[in-house]
């Protein structure tokens, strides 16, 4: 019996047919996945809110803590609220979670976190983000009862160049904020990423809050600068308000 043959428009269908196949069984696995995915970024954004606060998120051995801790940990202390960025008043009804895309680029609305400790509030804390040199960066700071002092600041969810930008990760780079005097009477202070390391002088300003560089890095620093100096200042009235100035 004579091999029978195909033509080039056969081969054609046969190879439509294939990609069509695999592009829905693609398009089908990434559904599937979806609430998984997005559950577990949920899951690391509040880690992340916690570890801001200076929650216990790892164990004795260094090991982050798992899912269940971390829901605990959050549900327990953690309370989600809005503001009000020109009159700095909390809005009772809303939480973060239900602002809208385009509220949330109007910037009228701004998301916060408050630290419940004994039924007080013990700690704010509110997402920062902004460019850095390849991507934008996303994080929490976290401010003292009296809105004065860093808690924390982290940062999680990024681009930047591993090993360069991306050690805004690090722990050295994060702890460098913690205990600083951010807030003022007169307002916020700047912060201020230097060059690479800091002198003595410049760590020392009582008008500033000067922190080492990474080394490469210097446009995701001066990056992390800028957007780290523009959203405080977006909480300034509700600074003020809780302060009562």
């Amino acid at each position: 019996m004579a091999e029978r043959k195909h033509g080039d428009v056969y081969t054609v269908l046969y190879a439509a047919g294939v990609c069509v196949a695999c592009s829905l069984a693609l398009a089908a696995a990434a559904a599937g996945l979806r609430p998984r995915q997005e559950r577990m970024a949920e899951l690391d954004r509040r880690f992340n809110v916690l570890k801001a606060f200076g929650a216990p998120v790892t164990d004795a051995a260094g090991r982050r803590i798992g899912s269940d801790r971390i829901e605990q940990l959050y549900s327990t202390h953690v309370r989600e609220r809005v503001v009000n960025a020109q009159t700095g008043q909390i809005i009772a009804d809303r939480t973060p979670g239900g602002l809208s895309p385009a509220e949330q680029a109007a910037g009228r609305l701004l998301p916060l976190y408050e630290w419940i400790e004994n039924n007080r509030v013990e700690r704010y804390a509110f997402p920062v983000s902004g460019k850095g040199l390849w991507s934008t960066i996303y994080g929490y700071l976290a401010l003292d009862g009296a809105l004065e002092n860093v808690v924390g600041l982290t940062f999680y969810k990024h681009g930047e160049t591993p090993g360069l930008g991306g050690e805004i990760e690090s722990e050295w780079f994060q702890s460098q904020f913690r205990g600083r005097r951010l807030i003022v009477p007169e307002g916020p202070l700047p912060i201020v990423i230097a060059k690479g390391a800091a002198s003595e002088a410049e760590r020392t300003d009582p008008n500033r809050v000067v922190v080492d560089g990474i080394s490469g890095a210097t446009l995701t620093g001066r990056g992390v600068m800028e957007f780290l100096n523009a959203d405080i200042r977006r909480y300034a009235a509700f600074i003020r308000s809780r302060r009562g100035g």
